[in-house]
């Protein structure tokens, strides 16, 4: 791969997977509302940019196995450094709306105790 397409793919990366990030951080808002359905939405398009951003990265690795040298991109790392972060957010984020949404139900079932 040419320096310009390795750009091109990097841009593509980290494109996705901001996106995925805006939507994790309003799942987090939406939690933060105990609007559990809204997050579990905003968590399903996080999901979707953030597969679309591995798919980009996956690609680019299948070429280089396959013989297609590219050279080293500080952008394209920076790329796969910010997929990851996000990635991770994404499963913290998909552990919060589990945690809270089990505490919203403890809590409900202790008030209909009362």
């Amino acid at each position: 791969m040419t320096s310009e397409q390795v750009a091109q793919q990097a841009m593509q990366i980290i494109l996705h997977a901001g996106e995925a990030r805006k939507h994790c951080t309003e799942a987090l808002k939406d939690i933060e509302n105990s609007d559990f359905a809204g997050a579990k939405e905003k968590m399903k398009l996080a999901n979707d940019e953030i597969v679309i951003a591995h798919r980009v990265q996956t690609n680019c690795i299948q070429k280089e196995t396959e013989g297609e040298q590219g050279e080293y991109s500080v952008l394209f790392a920076h790329a796969q450094d910010t997929l990851m972060t996000i990635y991770s957010e994404i499963n913290m984020a998909k552990r919060l709306i589990d945690i809270f949404e089990r505490f919203d139900q403890r809590l409900s079932q202790l008030e209909i105790n009362k």
